[in-house]
């Protein structure tokens, strides 16, 4: 056998020769270059696996709907739970009673607004008739387009829905997973009232090691800050209804309490929802008090909707979740052109319990790491 100067075969030299070059070419490479490439890859894989979740919620829709929904009024309920938790009530008749006294809110609360606004909605439905002839007056009178072609725009539109809109068979199997979603939801947050952290302690079981304080530590920010979300969605959705409503009272615009309450419900669907509760409203100011309470009840929505929706729901959702007002806006934009409104109702939670997760695993490392080196 052949050896070399060293010692080594030369059939050894060459290959460790090639398995050096692979080697010798990345640290030949500038080290931003080096860190560029290791960011990318870590890119891709992190969309890879958001772009795979998202295909798997898609599949399962319903129940993923079903599961957000449950985790979302879970998070709500946990201290009225907690309270009865507190009284000695039992966890299966307090997880009951939460969900009675929820079911018993919103039918309550339904019921008292019927009873209140029943007659006025029927004036809605005029106003909002009026509202439309007079807005179709106001456009083929200032702007250069005339009746015929108007209604060859509203025809073109319409044909556009209808052709859009789902079948029978469809529409009937979309209700049937709707409400399927719904009893599901309502199923899920029984036991996960019940049951929610006898489940946890479980997992926490299951771990071994400094891991277990770190997961608990991670899981219990985590449910917080979920916790908090709900309920600055409520407190952003009370003040789009408070401030429209008490402006269409001061502009003496009828039926101010139904167009507060569907600005209130509105609130709840992110973008479209206070989109759609204004231009409701707007209309209305226009059918009952000509153009000038229209436009003033316009600059009214959009004065309410920026103030919320660039100032205090920034601050409160802060103050609630924990991120940056830039970084909320920024998370809400990236969820709206992904998912629509689903994407930016989910990415204000999902980015901030995330990020509130990796800083609780990050501090519990930090010290490890300190004296380890040490």
């Amino acid at each position: 056998m052949v050896e070399d100067g060293t010692g080594r075969t030369p059939e050894v030299t060459a290959e460790r020769t090639r398995a050096a070059g692979p080697r010798q070419a990345w640290a030949g490479l500038p080290w931003p270059v080096r860190t560029a490439v290791t960011w990318s890859a870590c890119l891709v894989v992190v969309i890879a696996g958001l772009w795979l979740l998202g295909k798997i919620a898609v599949l399962l829709a319903p129940l993923a709907i079903a599961l957000a929904g449950t985790l979302f009024l879970t998070a709500l309920l946990d201290p009225v739970l907690l309270l009865l938790r507190r009284l000695r009530v039992p966890a299966a008749p307090a997880a009951l009673l939460t969900i009675l006294l929820l079911l018993g809110v919103l039918v309550g609360v339904g019921v008292l607004v019927w009873n209140l606004t029943a007659s006025q909605f029927g004036e809605l439905s005029q106003q909002l008739d009026q509202g439309l002839e007079r807005s179709r007056d106001f456009v083929t009178s200032t702007l250069p387009i005339t009746d015929a072609q108007l209604d060859r725009l509203i025809q073109q539109t319409r044909d556009g829905l209808s052709g859009s809109a789902p079948d029978p068979i469809g529409g009937a199997r979309t209700a049937a997973e709707v409400a399927g979603s719904v009893l599901l939801a309502l199923v899920l947050l029984f036991f996960l009232l019940k049951d929610g952290r006898s489940m946890w302690r479980w997992v926490l079981r299951r771990m071994t090691g400094p891991n277990r304080a770190v997961t608990a530590e991670a899981g219990r920010v985590g449910w917080r800050t979920l916790g908090s979300y709900s309920r600055g969605t409520m407190i952003i959705a009370a003040i789009d209804a408070i401030g429209i409503g008490l402006a269409l009272v001061l502009l003496g615009v009828p039926l101010a309490l139904p167009l507060a309450l569907i600005t209130f419900l509105g609130g709840f669907v992110p973008i479209i929802g206070a989109t759609v509760a204004g231009a409701v409203a707007v209309l209305v100011a226009l059918a009952a008090n000509g153009p000038t309470t229209a436009l003033l009840t316009l600059a009214a929505v959009i004065a309410v909707q920026q103030i919320e929706g660039n100032l205090l729901e920034p601050l409160i959702m802060k103050r609630q979740v924990q991120l940056h007002p830039a970084v909320i806006l920024v998370v809400v934009t990236a969820g709206t052109l992904i998912a629509g409104i689903a994407g930016a109702f989910v990415s204000v939670p999902i980015a901030a319990v995330t990020w509130r997760i990796i800083d609780t695993v990050q501090r519990h490392r930090e010290p490890a790491t300190g004296s380890a080196h040490t």
